[in-house]
């Protein structure tokens, strides 16, 4: 069980990590407290946004939409692989998930297929949206999926996890595809050896 880390702390490990960050607003207080509690944090959760244009992208994360209110993760990875911070505590992003996947990430396991939505994933995962299409088609550029991996890496030395703390929307909820592109598998092989720097 970890508490979540202060936001000093977060961005603290975010730039010494050599990630290059935006704060946007007030991020640090920016949250859905009110709604539920935040933490303990077992994990991260990676996304896509199904958006383009980075101030588009950084703003709709923020804010949010009339069906889903902001913030709607705690960091948004642009294309450029940059991170905007965009809120910091509870956040709209991993809804309902499967009980049994969390109990895999807990444990460090390989992870069961998510077959369920019946446990709270927003009050347990630092969550990250990364713009792209998600159509399969749309690219990832490399300083992207750098960044994704830094800061995955970054959260997990301070909580003391391994890779397999990482895990994609689509591992967790049921119907979901996201990030898509490349695999989690992937991104988890790269999380890994980064965390053995």
């Amino acid at each position: 069980m970890a508490p979540p880390m202060s936001a000093g702390s977060f961005l603290d490990r975010l730039r010494e990590a050599g990630v290059t960050v935006v704060e946007v607003g007030d991020w640090e207080h920016h949250n859905r407290n009110h709604k539920g509690p935040w933490g303990p944090v077992y994990g991260v959760m990676i996304h896509h946004t199904v958006t383009s244009g980075s101030e588009r992208t950084v703003e709709i994360c923020r804010e949010g939409h009339p069906e889903l209110p902001g913030p709607l993760c705690h960091g948004v990875i642009t294309k450029d692989g940059v991170l905007h911070l965009v809120g910091y505590g509870r956040a709209n992003h991993a809804g309902l998930g499967d009980d049994d996947v969390l109990r895999a990430v807990i444990a460090e396991k390989a992870l069961p297929h998510d077959n369920e939505a019946n446990t709270d994933g927003n009050r347990h995962f630092y969550g990250f949206e990364c713009e792209n299409l998600g159509d399969g088609m749309d690219p990832w550029p490399e300083a992207q999926l750098e960044t994704i991996e830094k800061v995955s890496a970054a959260i997990c030395r301070h909580h003391g996890w391994t890779e397999r703390s990482v895990i994609g929307h689509l591992e967790w909820q049921p119907g979901k595809v996201d990030p898509r592109g490349f695999t989690m598998a992937s991104m988890r092989e790269r999380i890994r050896d980064r965390l053995k720097s």
